[in-house]
């Protein structure tokens, strides 16, 4: 099991710790804050009131068992900074920190941080995704130019399978899983069927969401049809 660290527990902190729970981790939060600190204490394994810019402190935990590092200082960025330093120095094997604009981003880059996240930049480019593209249910960023989409199925594709389609040939696009559908139960509703990896011959279904990976411009061109 990996044990997460997460530093600051603002909106964004919180629910990335609630989150890391609910999916098996383990997860130690820490804030300067004891307000925030005693709010979230009963839900992750362990919580307590820190200042992660002090190395001192930061290495009384033992952080050097700690498998990734997340620092959630949304608006004092020195202290952003400070922090993700003290982790790589103290040996954290995976730090990841947020970027409120490209020069942040550099920063931290140059710090020798792992991951660079900018969730508002981020959650608006998806919600701009949504907006143009109906179809377009879910998207994230991979990298790069490279997304991850849940798209509803397009109408010329059902019937079809992934074969006949060439989906990467010609759409050059990788799909990763359907859900499918599944019918009501004694009046509830069911989850729907998930296939990973379907196989070439699968067919299409009117109500099926693919899960596809490709760059922005493929992602779109699908969404368009």
């Amino acid at each position: 099991m990996n044990k997460y660290l997460i530093v600051g527990l603002g909106i964004f902190g919180r629910e990335l710790a609630i989150s890391l729970i609910e999916k098996g981790a383990e997860v130690i939060a820490v804030d300067q804050h004891m307000e925030l600190v005693e709010e979230i204490e009963d839900m992750v394994t362990y919580a307590l009131k820190l200042d992660a810019v002090d190395e001192k402190a930061l290495s009384s935990i033992g952080v050097e068992d700690i498998d990734v590092g997340i620092i959630c200082i949304g608006e004092d960025f020195e202290s952003n900074l400070l922090a993700a330093v003290n982790l790589k120095q103290l040996g954290v094997k995976k730090v990841v920190a947020r970027a409120s604009n490209p020069t942040q981003g550099k920063i931290l880059q140059a710090v020798g941080v792992d991951l660079i996240i900018s969730p508002e930049v981020e959650a608006a480019e998806r919600l701009s995704y949504r907006l143009i593209h109906s179809g377009l249910l879910d998207v994230t960023f991979m990298g790069g130019d490279t997304i991850a989409a849940k798209i509803t199925i397009p109408e010329i594709f059902i019937g079809k399978t992934p074969a006949q389609l060439q989906l990467r040939a010609k759409y050059g696009v990788n799909l990763i899983a359907i859900h499918s559908p599944q019918p009501e139960k004694d009046g509830k509703k069911r989850p729907p069927k998930i296939v990973n990896n379907p196989s070439a011959d699968t067919i299409f279904k009117e109500g099926d969401i693919l899960v596809l990976i490709g760059t922005r411009s493929e992602i779109q061109k699908i969404a368009k049809l």
